[in-house]
């Protein structure tokens, strides 16, 4: 039965095992036994993972793949993903290979800008609050120096500070709306160290301003924080090409290919049932390749739909067009990412993966993680509009299945033969497998 604990997080990490799977699993030395056989042979590596977080037992592994052939500006890339669903890598491989034919990915960054803010209740005269906030602007810059000067001297920094008037929304509702240029760096300990430093200056000379009653010299400040949402770090990617080239598919023109696929896209800027799974396809790509290079892909999804979302409806994060016999399929999609700190220099895979992916800056890595969700759309949208999405994705996922049922090499050989010609289902491999241990017995 299920029992609360006391203390759980100073127990070692034997301890804290053993408490859980005596505690949760009927049988606890097979637990244990699962929960071991994933750690890592090397101590000093297994140290590292278990000091990534809290309370760590093992590790959770996900498949590291790489997909070549990727010309991006002119530039081979071979890019790392980190994903577990069938079909992705192969996908991008797939679509790489595809436009590599075609001159490749142009990619751009368009801007670089990141957000926090200071959220503050005011409850007095505007128009003060407004001359207090014209007057404190400087000291609010010069006492965060200490936090600023490094990333300063490298090109970044703060941008600016605004005051923005939120009560028409809620009452009394300001905000310090900064933004920031952390280069390299995702930026989120420096942007948040900034906003703290903001605030407590801000509160602390509000005491002293001689305009304010003493009940509006008490500014309370609610939380200061970094905004995930960075509609003005931007990044390009697109692809094009005449349109008689477009297709490999013999049983489909160039041109109804090309016609079908931008009605695709078109159905979904403007259905948000549609869009919402055309833009999970576009994160299939982009999530690979974020959390194989050790970012953090929550942020960048959260980012990325809000901005699918700015117009008032959710909506396809892609576009296309054909235009005097050219075929242009292209994105623009918010991606605030790093090259240094966090787990950057920590994770052994993440350092291979920059050195693999040779050793981008932030902008660069920017355009190969918007390249990879554009292959992956691309890849998706061509299913879809000529095979049907499920003949390659169940292909695919056949491996899993007959891992299921710990096919040997064997049957593994038989099946993947047989249905290279045969419709893959799930109950399809699950009949097939019966009856070939039928026949063997």
């Amino acid at each position: 039965m299920s029992k609360t604990i006391a203390g759980f997080s100073k127990l070692s990490k034997s301890k804290k095992i053993d408490w859980i799977v005596n505690t949760y699993f009927s049988n606890s030395d097979d637990a244990k036994k699962i929960i071991k056989q994933y750690w890592n042979t090397n101590e000093k590596i297994q140290q590292l993972h278990d000091e990534f977080i809290e309370n760590t037992i093992t590790n959770y592994y996900l498949p590291l793949g790489v997909a070549p052939n990727f010309l991006i500006n002119d530039r081979l890339y071979t890019i790392p993903m980190a994903i577990e669903e069938s079909s992705v890598v192969a996908a991008a491989s797939k679509a790489a290979k595809f436009w590599l034919d075609r001159g490749g990915f142009k990619t751009e960054v368009i801007s670089t800008t990141k957000i926090g803010q200071v959220h503050f209740i005011y409850t007095g005269d505007f128009n003060k609050l407004k001359t207090f906030f014209n007057s404190v602007k400087p000291k609010l810059l010069s006492e965060s120096k200490h936090l600023t000067k490094n990333m300063e001297s490298r090109g970044g920094g703060v941008l600016d500070i605004e005051l923005r008037d939120k009560t028409e929304n809620l009452d009394g509702y300001y905000q310090l709306h900064a933004s920031f240029e952390t280069l390299d760096a995702m930026g989120a300990n420096f942007i948040n160290s900034c906003l703290e430093q903001f605030a407590k200056t801000f509160k602390n000379e509000a005491l002293g301003f001689d305009l304010f009653s003493e009940e509006e010299k008490q500014i309370h400040i609610v939380m200061s924080i970094l905004s995930n949402y960075v509609p003005n770090c931007l990044v390009r990617a697109e692809v094009g090409c005449k349109v008689d080239e477009l297709t490999e598919n013999d049983s489909i023109s160039p041109q109804e290919f090309a016609n079908k696929f931008v009605q695709a896209v078109n159905i979904a800027e403007i259905e948000p049932y549609r869009a919402v799974t055309h833009n999970k396809g576009i994160m299939n790509g982009i999530d690979a390749v974020v959390l194989a290079t050790g970012n953090d892909f929550r942020a960048v999804e959260a980012g990325v739909h809000a901005y699918a979302s700015r117009k008032g409806q959710y909506s396809s994060l892609s576009h296309a067009k054909i235009e005097n016999g050219i075929f242009s399929f292209w994105m623009e999609i918010p991606l605030a990412l790093g090259t240094v700190g966090g787990l950057t220099k920590l994770h052994p895979l993440v350092k291979l993966s920059l050195e693999l992916l040779h050793h981008p800056s932030a902008k660069e890595l920017m355009q190969i993680v918007a390249v990879a969700g554009l292959a992956q759309n691309f890849a998706a949208l061509r299913s879809l509009t000529t095979t049907g999405i499920q003949q390659g994705h169940m292909k695919m996922h056949l491996m899993n299945i007959l891992n299921q049922f710990e096919a040997s090499k064997e049957e593994k050989n038989i099946l993947t033969t047989y249905f290279k010609t045969n419709a893959v289902s799930h109950s399809a491999v699950v009949d097939a497998i019966n009856k070939l241990r039928i026949k063997s017995e």
